[in-house]
């Protein structure tokens, strides 16, 4: 059993900027502030909306926005950040902040990437048959031409490694056509590219997911809506309905308490297989009453979370020892770590106390 920390890397959104694309689709300026800041309870006892403290409402084209998060995160026990990277044959879509982090060398804190292959619509604003942009695979020659992007960044001195070889993740392995034959061309373009390898990971619910039948090294055992333990409010629903005069449409709401018990396997077979774990979740300011709720997690319940993941990988006497937190600073997800007004910087200290950093 090994005695060192894991190595935490958090999920970071790039969304806080303005873009064409979500000016022509949700209107001028729109940010992931805007569905934050207009969130309401649409429950009794419901936290929203979640307003940002010590970091404010900041512009991540901003390079002081950006070291600000690096530097707090360094200094209560994070690792690194895990930005997700957006390519839909060609283009990519909110790559400005990331782009900037490549360019200027800021902030100097290490980093991987997780592709998030998947199409966008507008699921949670209602119109599930809105597209807005569609995820394909074209074929070889787009993942080539995705390669030699990534190879820019997998180059840079403060890219994530296990055994030299740059971590890389994919949100929805089993999407891809063909999935292995690509990964085992990405392989060979790195070999050829002076690389030692690469690390490639998938992210998957399910916890006997094999990531070698697929051409992967390892997988994040991901999960956010838990199986079975729902908690309805079944009798503040009817009483609400009633005084109404009305049905009223809710959220899918689950206990935190009772859901972190099925976000994590009872061990880890092997040290390819990296936990993640859930500070909080309410994708409401999102998607209103079609969202999921995990109703009243606190730092002291998340505390028993992470502690959980800490022990399970206590088992890996491994450099492997990876613990993914989902995520820095999904606001509009309600589910970050950045401190806001009602708990401040709380879960940011039980990550710092549970791996015993001493105080600053």
């Amino acid at each position: 059993m090994t005695t060192s920390n894991p190595r935490c890397i958090a999920y970071y959104l790039p969304q806080f900027h303005p873009t064409p694309e979500n000016n022509e689709w949700w209107g001028e300026g729109f940010t992931e502030w805007t569905n934050t800041a207009k969130a309401r309870p649409l429950f009794p006892g419901h936290y929203q909306p979640h307003i940002p403290a010590d970091l404010g409402f900041y512009d991540l084209r901003l390079s002081k926005s950006r070291i600000a998060q690096a530097e707090m995160a360094k200094r209560y026990g994070i690792e690194g950040f895990c930005y997700y990277h957006y390519w839909f044959a060609g283009r990519r879509i909110l790559n400005e902040p990331f782009d900037e982090v490549l360019r200027t060398k800021e902030p100097n804190f290490p980093f991987c990437l997780c592709w998030a292959n998947e199409s966008w619509t507008g699921v949670w604003h209602g119109s599930p048959k809105r597209m807005l942009i569609e995820q394909t695979y074209p074929g070889r020659e787009d993942h080539k031409n995705h390669f030699d992007y990534l190879l820019t960044a997998f180059r840079d001195n403060r890219y994530i490694t296990i055994d030299e070889r740059p971590v890389f993740l994919i949100y929805k392995p089993e999407s891809i056509p063909d999935c292995k034959n690509v990964l085992s061309h990405w392989r060979d373009m790195a070999a050829q590219s002076g690389l030692k390898g690469l690390y490639l990971v998938g992210v998957s619910a399910d916890f006997d997911w094999n990531p070698s039948k697929y051409g992967f090294d390892g997988v994040v055992l991901q999960r956010v809506s838990p199986r079975g333990a729902i908690y309805r409010l079944s009798n503040v629903r009817r009483t609400l309905s009633l005084a109404a005069g009305k049905v009223l449409q809710w959220p899918t709401i689950y206990s935190y308490e009772e859901a972190i018990h099925h976000f994590l396997p009872r061990r880890l077979v092997d040290p390819n297989r990296f936990p993640c774990v859930i500070p909080n979740f309410d994708n409401t300011p999102r998607s209103s009453s079609r969202g999921l709720v995990l109703n009243n997690s606190t730092p002291e319940l998340f505390r028993r979370h992470f502690r959980d993941a800490l022990n399970l990988t206590n088992e890996v006497d491994s450099h492997q020892r990876l613990i993914f937190i989902k995520s820095w600073n999904e606001w509009a997800e309600g589910n970050h770590l950045e401190p806001d007004l009602k708990y401040g910087k709380q879960y940011l200290d039980v990550i710092r106390t549970e791996l015993n950093i001493k105080s600053f």
